[in-house]
Parts: structure tokens; sequence; C-alpha cells
């Protein structure tokens, strides 16, 4: 899973450290490398491995192929994602493009979102907080535990 939130610094190449935890979390797929694109919610970066590009592939082929909105998430995410793979210290390129659509300069903040991630900046993702913090606190009686069956490991 990808978790936690930390910020690293962008070179002037644009390549950018990816952190361990992240790496850790798609150290067993084949690409060696981590799936990132332009976000459809707003100035930021989304990222996965390839378990969840797999699971988007499934639930866009249980849509009709010519509804409109299976093809606009096709685009976004199929033909906008770029397959970026680190190099022998962790880090990735940041096609520029990418960069400049989530604002980054200097640093990107990178947001652990369980099966997917996201990439900031870092003031941008300030704000966000504070919008987050409060959206989750009005609807924190949402999140409900899956009740596990009977026999069913911890």
């Amino acid at each position: 899973m990808f978790l936690y939130t930390t910020e690293n610094g962008i070179d002037a190449k644009g390549r950018v450290s990816v952190p361990a935890s992240f790496r850790a979390a798609v150290a067993s797929d084949p690409l060696n490398g981590i799936y990132v694109w332009r976000s459809f919610n707003g100035p930021f970066l989304e990222g996965c491995g390839q378990r969840l590009m797999d699971e988007f592939a499934e639930a866009l082929d249980e849509m009709d192929p010519y509804d409109d909105r299976r093809v606009a998430m096709e685009r976004v995410i199929f033909g906008g994602a770029r397959a970026l793979t680190f190099d022998s210290t962790g880090r990735i390129s940041l096609p520029r493009e990418f960069a400049d659509y989530a604002g980054l300069g200097a640093k990107a903040t990178f947001v652990g979102l369980g099966k997917r991630f996201e990439i900031w900046s870092p003031e941008a993702i300030a704000e966000q907080a504070g919008r987050d913090l409060e959206t989750a606190r009005e609807n924190k009686h949402a999140l409900k535990p899956r009740r596990r069956a009977a026999g069913e490991g911890v």
C-alpha cells in the first residue's frame, strides 16, 4: 500500500526521489517503476502500480466500449499515463508537462492513498489538507469497516 505523506526535492533535470515505501509497494511489478497521470480531480498528479492499472482496465471493461464516460476515463488514465521507471537511486524523471500541470517547482509532496498516490505542490496540498480534514470530520460516519465472516483471518 502507498502510505503516508512526504515532501521530496526535484532537481534541475526534473528528477524526484520516490519514497522508499512507495517503491516497496511496487517492487514485485514488472515495470520497476510507477504509472503517473494528470488527475481529473484537480491540479495534481495521480499514480499507482500495475495492480491498480489492471483493476482500472477490468472496471472499464464492464462499461459499454462506446460510452462517452468510459472513453473519457480511458483517455485521461491510460492515454495520459506515463510509465516512469526508477533509476539506480529510486528517482523518476517527471515529464515537464506533468510538473507544469501540478505546479511543481523545487519540491513535490507524495500523498499515499492506499492503492494509489498523489503528487502535489507543497503549497497546494497544504491548502487542501484543511479542507480534507473538515470533509473527513463531517463524513466520518460513512467509514464503515467491513465485517469479517466467521473463520476469516484477522
